[in-house]
């Protein structure tokens, strides 16, 4: 049996996106998701797996890359807050 971690939710979800494998992680830092990419320059992922981890400019910046290496066949992630949502749709209506 594997020893239990006990972790904060956005760690875990950064953790996992190490685990299975994502090649890409662009975000932009906002309350409350900001642990995600702080745990992801952290734990420096392209180091274990090559995991590009790359914070945009801004919400669209970010999920127009996301669009991007994901019609490019990459394994991406992205994560926001709900505020950062309604700026990303704009990237969102074009998958």
């Amino acid at each position: 049996m594997k020893e239990a971690i006990l972790m904060k939710g956005n760690e875990a979800m950064a953790e996992a996106a190490i685990r299975a494998g994502a090649d890409a992680y662009f975000g932009y830092p906002i309350t409350p998701q900001s642990e995600v990419i702080e745990y992801l320059m952290h734990e420096e992922p392209e180091k274990r797996t090559g995991m590009v981890v790359l914070q945009a400019e801004s919400e669209l910046a970010a999920i127009n890359m996301v669009y991007g290496a994901g019609a490019c066949g990459k394994r991406v992630m992205t994560s926001s807050s709900s505020p950062g949502i309604s700026l990303k749709l704009e990237g969102i209506s074009y998958m």
